[in-house]
């Protein structure tokens, strides 16, 4: 096959790249450009997609003797990302930029460009695996991103692949040693790259700006005055600006968020449990949608946050059924479905987070637990 192997510069996708021409595949290799200032993106191993990194992947392609080209996606990853990142955080939402990035850009426009030019897949390299057109876990449950591509589609998939997800990390490294290659111990990146100082809530205050509100308990007690609602998430502890615990004692957590009134909602940990979770623009890795409930594992975060659910496809939604409770679920998140077999690693679905029904306690009615 003619595939295009997207070199981040790191080490697993020049791994990936490497498999795919041991594989006997014609492999082009691209780097893409998601900054106007990509001098601006990296500090340490804070970050990515920056002049450095292009640099690795452009001498990782040279020792593998494949075409190598950089691609400009500013635009579009500005748009569909960051734009998104921004305006998710300032309707009191919780995005995962990562999950948007394999959607919108990676496996959407850079896939369409590649399929345009001829190429019959994309490789990247994700820590999952792809069996016959089913989405799997990553052999090293560490670094496992099956989380991160669960919103991709059944046509996105059939022409992705993603060959280093049956390796453990520290194989890899040794393997890019052993191929020559220099990226073999440069840092995995971390933190959000568009972000590279780390500090999300100063980044967020930049773009939005000062919208003030009031942090309040479950009586409706003013505790603390704020300057937006992107700085806070659901199950958030530190960082709120009380000047201390419950009368109980008990550290307080970020509850609720109410964009509009621009009121952030504090209670108690067991004020985060909840038992339902709605979702909106539901993926279905098979294409289709299940005929009726069905058992699953949910995920709600990129690492932990699993219960055993019934999960039901509704609408264009879906709507999931915990059979146990889970704390800090957020508006914006991805909601990821998994066969619930033994080996609990095929992923099912996902969604997008749009709401929530918190475990009642005992003196509370159904409707006063709805949060």
């Amino acid at each position: 096959m003619r595939v295009l192997a997207a070199m981040s510069g790191g080490v697993d996708s020049a791994v990936a790249a490497a498999r795919a021409v041991d594989a006997g595949h014609e492999v082009v290799g691209v780097h893409l450009a998601l900054s106007a200032t990509p001098g601006t993106l990296r500090t340490g191993s804070r970050g990515c997609c920056s002049k450095e990194d292009a640099g690795d992947a452009r001498r990782a392609a040279d020792v593998l003797g494949i075409p190598f080209y950089v691609w400009d996606f500013a635009d579009r990853f500005k748009e569909d990302v960051i734009d998104d990142f921004v305006a998710a955080y300032a309707a009191g939402e919780t995005p995962n930029p990562c999950l948007r990035c394999n959607e919108k850009i990676k496996f959407s426009a850079l896939a369409d460009r590649a399929v345009a030019l001829g190429f019959d897949a994309v490789v990247t390299g994700h820590y999952a695996r792809l069996e016959d057109g089913v989405l799997r876990r990553a052999v090293d449950a560490d670094k496992d991103q099956s989380y991160v591509l669960a919103v991709l589609t059944a046509q996105q998939l059939s022409r992705a692949m993603f060959p280093v997800g049956d390796t453990p990390k520290p194989r890899i490294r040794a393997e890019a040693a052993e191929r020559g290659l220099a990226v073999a111990n440069k840092p995995d990146s971390h933190d959000i790259c568009f972000i590279p100082s780390g500090d999300t809530r100063a980044f967020l205050g930049a773009k939005i700006g000062i919208r003030p509100g009031a942090v309040v308990d479950a009586d409706g007690q003013v505790l603390a005055r704020h300057e937006g609602v992107h700085g806070f998430t659901i199950g958030q502890r530190k960082g709120l600006g009380l000047p201390g615990p419950a009368a109980d004692g008990k550290p307080r957590y970020v509850t609720g968020i109410d964009p509009d009134s621009g009121t952030v909602h504090v209670g108690s940990a067991e004020d985060l449990r909840v038992r339902t979770i709605e979702a909106e623009r539901a993926i279905w890795t098979s294409g289709s949608a299940p005929a009726g409930p069905i058992e699953c594992v949910a995920q709600v975060r990129a690492h932990g946050g699993t219960a055993p659910a019934v999960a039901e496809s509704v609408d264009d939604g879906l709507i999931v059924r915990l059979r146990e409770p889970l704390t800090g679920v957020a508006r914006g998140q991805a909601v990821v479905l998994y066969r619930p077999d033994p080996q609990g690693d095929e992923v099912i679905g996902s969604g997008t987070i749009s709401g929530t029904v918190r475990e009642p306690v005992a003196s509370e009615t159904g409707a006063e637990a709805a949060r």
